[in-house]
């Protein structure tokens, strides 16, 4: 599962960084990363794409792009602050929280309502020192999901 999120993020920054235009992508979810037969992560759907000079910090758009769930604030609520390459890290934030935790970020099918977003109650978890309750994974894999979880939150922040 790690080379999987080393290859989205790599993927992320080539498209930020690495070309001579500044491609952002805007709608970064599971449902738009492929895996090719060595399950090498492969970001594709650019229909919400849009290209910017490298040299802008901040975009402009007339309307809010994403999907519902992996939205970052500032493209709905436009008094949040401007819109950048930031929007796809805070998408890539919640796919990264999606994946560690193996479960979709908002269950409205929780037990209590204290776990329907994932994010909040992952958070209070940790806060308080508690067991992530990740199932039957080595201390190794558990080690390996909390630093993403981690990575995660500096993401969605």
């Amino acid at each position: 599962m790690f080379d999987i999120v080393l290859g989205v993020a790599q993927e992320i920054h080539y498209l930020h960084q690495g070309c001579d235009m500044q491609i952002l992508h805007f709608d970064i979810k599971p449902h738009n990363i492929l895996l090719d037969e060595n399950f090498i992560p492969k970001v594709f759907d650019f229909g919400l794409a849009k290209l910017y000079s490298v040299d802008d910090s901040i975009v402009s758009l007339t309307a809010a792009r994403g999907t519902i769930g992996y939205i970052a604030p500032e493209l709905v609520y436009k008094n949040l602050g401007g819109i950048s390459y930031k929007a796809d890290v805070y998408s890539f934030g919640l796919l990264l929280m999606e994946m560690a935790g193996r479960r979709k970020n908002v269950n409205a099918f929780a037990d209590h309502t204290s776990q329907i977003y994932f994010p909040s109650w992952i958070y209070d978890r940790l806060d308080q020192g508690e067991d992530l309750e990740l199932g039957d994974v080595s201390d190794d894999e558990k080690s390996m999901v909390k630093k993403m979880i981690i990575t995660a939150f500096w993401c969605i922040r």
